[in-house]
């Protein structure tokens, strides 16, 4: 069952941008990087159009996946980003399922791919309220992220799958700490049932909640 509901969700959970050309990299020369030594609680703000959402990540037990969200705070590679996305999961009670916002490709914005960061060796899973990075393969996350409105275990990292997507999962890397009314306002935001392409379809908001500014505090 465990295998089934994570083949599902990890089909689902691909950045929007599945068959686009190959992505081009902003250049980053004198941007602001974050400082060599991270802490478990690097608090970043997200303004959005539905109100105020506050994150706490983990830079002590997810420290590449941190310091990648945090350049692109730091660079206001977020700012004018999207929430374009509410995956709702047909079982289970609501809400059930995650939004997704990011850069979603676009060349002006992105940085280069990270090293995946599995739950089995960072303890941080996929809980009501995680923050995690959507991606292609392992090693192809960039700056398109999840919250999560209900825990997804599914998305975890599981070793003893068949599937290497399944055993590698998805990179959570913090939790909410402000704002999951928020996230919730976003989540029930209504959907464009003909927009996205493949397991996206259906997924889409038909009005996509813009972050005004991504902070770090």
């Amino acid at each position: 069952m465990r295998a089934l509901f994570a083949v599902a969700l990890l089909a689902a959970a691909l950045p929007i941008a599945a068959n686009a050309a190959p992505l081009r990299h902003a250049p980053a020369a004198h941007a602001p990087e974050p400082e060599a030594q991270l802490t478990a609680d690097e608090r970043v703000e997200l303004v959005t159009e539905a109100g105020r959402i506050v994150l706490s990540l983990d830079g002590v037990h997810a420290p590449a996946t941190t310091r990648n969200f945090l350049r692109y705070v730091m660079q206001h590679r977020f700012d004018g980003i999207i929430f374009y996305r509410a995956m709702h999961l047909p079982w289970g009670d609501p809400p059930n399922g995650l939004i997704q916002a990011g850069v979603r490709g676009d060349p002006k914005r992105l940085l280069p791919p990270i090293a995946h960061e599995p739950t089995d060796a960072t303890g941080i899973h996929h809980k009501a309220g995680a923050i995690s990075m959507a991606r292609f393969a392992p090693g192809t996350a960039t700056g398109d992220f999840s919250i999560l409105l209900s825990d997804l275990d599914g998305l975890d990292a599981d070793p003893k799958a068949s599937d290497a997507d399944a055993r590698a999962g998805y990179a959570a890397f913090g939790h909410v700490v402000e704002g999951m009314d928020v996230a919730r306002r976003i989540f029930d935001s209504p959907i464009d049932p003909a927009a996205g392409e493949g397991p996206l379809k259906g997924q889409m908001l038909a009005r996509p909640v813009k972050i005004l500014s991504a902070r770090r505090l």
